[in-house]
């Protein structure tokens, strides 16, 4: 299969995938406080990509200004070099593409991006509260901040009718081969979106 196909079997998958995303964040809506301009998501965090993902991102960087491209050329070299430096175990950054807590490239966000802020099933198995639950945002109403789990307790205090729920929309998950062959695509190479910069 030769790569323009690959993109366009991807373009079809995310149409499906972002049709899904909305009702679940919609079925959710009492629980997300997700708002333009915020952007805790795409700071100090890890954005595992694959390579369909980043080349349809990067088919997005090249629609943007001149101007917008070179403050985020500008984000990756400052970026790489702090990674160079880095001398722990796992290394988290900004987004690059994070331009004034917006997002440049926003139709063109990865899979990681799209279905962040939802509670979800970990690769492991286990539920998983969004991190900004703790800081006052999404399921912060539901979620108990010492065992970072949803509070029934919190859920009956907040006399909202919808029960919070957690749904299985995990990179690992979303990303598999089933999602391949049912589209008909590859993914290819998954690794940290810096590494493909």
């Amino acid at each position: 299969m030769d790569k323009r196909e690959s993109l366009r079997n991807y373009l079809v998958y995310l149409n499906f995938l972002n049709s899904k995303l909305q009702k679940f964040f919609e079925a959710q809506k009492p629980y997300i406080f997700c708002k333009k301009g915020c952007g805790k998501c795409c700071k100090n965090a890890q954005f595992p990509y694959s390579e369909v993902e980043i080349r349809y991102l990067l088919y997005g960087f090249t629609q943007l200004s001149p101007e917008i491209q070179r403050k985020v050329e500008e984000n990756i070299f400052k970026v790489k070099k702090q990674k160079e430096e880095f001398k722990g175990d796992k290394f988290y950054y900004d987004c690059p593409f994070l331009i004034n807590d917006e997002c440049c490239v926003y139709e063109y966000r990865g899979i990681i991006c799209r279905a962040f802020g939802l509670n979800a099933v970990g690769a492991d198995g286990r539920f998983k509260a969004p991190f900004c639950a703790f800081e006052g945002l999404n399921y912060s109403n539901v979620v108990d901040s010492k065992t970072g789990i949803i509070s029934s307790e919190k859920y009956k205090e907040s006399k909202i009718d919808v029960e919070p729920l957690v749904y299985n929309v995990s990179y690992h998950f979303l990303t598999d081969t089933d999602s391949e062959k049912a589209f008909k695509f590859e993914f290819g190479e998954k690794k940290q979106l810096i590494d493909w910069l």
